[in-house]
């Protein structure tokens, strides 16, 4: 083959690498006005690893058939650069850790604000109005739940059986309650999330379902009276756990948005892409759920602590996990890499 024709079949390729390695070395806000600007659509599914071994392959052959040496020097450069970039020092673990904590998720939940209202409102709203309106109205709990889930919980808060049962847990007990809380929440997260694939129909019928769930359990023993038992019990782990929930229920909706309002992407493209940013969300939203069944294990049970001081520390929670999404990581830049 002649050089000429060398160079027009294979120049597309070694331009999008050196496109890529160049787009690859700015930082996330310059590289995505580049590809805006630029219209390189084709970023996102560059396979680097396979168009670096063409590349490789590409300079073997030239030097093999003697082209010149300006054509060996510019492939040369570039299966460089590539070589560089693909055998880089890997971003540490820990650095990747604090990176996500202290930068990438509180950005990404301010980022999806739309999303994290509509989850809210469906969450809490229906959480809200499900309690006051039976604050009004009493029998409405027994549309919602069912009479033997009801008697339980009664059970559970009565003044009295409460403190002998939380009292008499043992150490052993509190570690089994801690797994089961972590199996139950989670779980909860992640059938939020995933029914996001249902065009968000699923996620919307979870967030509600949940919401008139736990507003009428919590209205009900309200109404009964049963306030430091209930709302002792729940304070310190409430904000993690309701918050968490929300953001899944917002990443799920981020899927489904993929789904409903791809715009000139394919849908499966355009899923790949939200998946990532979802994905991002929900690592918060188990690592919430996480330090939630810590507390509602080791914390939440203990009646020596004076109510008050549970409340305290639950509003303390709120606070500080609504300052660290709203404040943390603003001024830095978010990569999406």
């Amino acid at each position: 083959m002649r050089q000429e024709q060398f160079v027009s079949q294979h120049s597309e390729v070694w331009h999008r690498l050196s496109e890529w390695l160049r787009l690859n070395g700015l930082n996330a806000k310059d590289r995505q006005a580049s590809i805006q600007t630029n219209n390189l659509d084709w970023y996102a599914d560059f396979d680097f690893p396979s168009t670096y071994r063409q590349v490789c392959q590409h300079l073997a052959l030239a030097k093999s058939r003697q082209y010149s040496q300006p054509l060996l020097d510019k492939i040369g450069n570039l299966v460089l650069a590539g070589h560089q970039q693909f055998y880089r020092p890997k971003t540490n673990l820990k650095e990747k850790f604090f990176t996500l904590l202290l930068v990438k998720l509180p950005q990404t939940i301010r980022q999806e604000w739309i999303l994290m209202t509509i989850s809210s409102v469906l969450f809490m709203g229906s959480f809200i109005a499900t309690l006051i309106a039976i604050q009004i109205n009493p029998d409405l709990t027994y549309s919602i739940v069912d009479a033997g889930n009801v008697a339980q919980m009664e059970q559970m808060y009565r003044p009295d059986s409460h403190a002998r049962a939380t009292e008499n847990r043992e150490a052993d007990s509190d570690v089994y309650m801690f797994g089961f809380y972590i199996m139950n929440n989670t779980s909860i997260g992640l059938r939020t999330f995933a029914s996001g694939l249902l065009f968000g129909i699923g996620s919307i019928v979870i967030l509600l379902f949940n919401g008139l769930t736990i507003g009428t359990v919590a209205g009900h023993l309200t109404q009964l009276g049963y306030i430091e038992t209930f709302w002792g019990f729940v304070s310190g782990h409430s904000a993690m756990e309701l918050i968490a929930i929300i953001i899944s229920g917002a990443a799920g909706l981020k899927l489904s948005a993929a789904l409903l309002r791809p715009g000139q992407r394919s849908r499966l493209r355009a899923l790949k892409e939200h998946a990532k940013i979802a994905l991002v969300m929900m690592y918060g939203a188990a690592a919430m759920f996480f330090i939630a069944a810590f507390i509602e294990a080791f914390w939440s049970p203990r009646t020596f602590i004076p109510v008050n001081i549970k409340y305290a520390v639950g509003i303390f929670l709120w606070v500080l996990v609504i300052a660290y999404f709203c404040l943390v990581g603003r001024g830095k830049v978010l990569d999406e890499t």
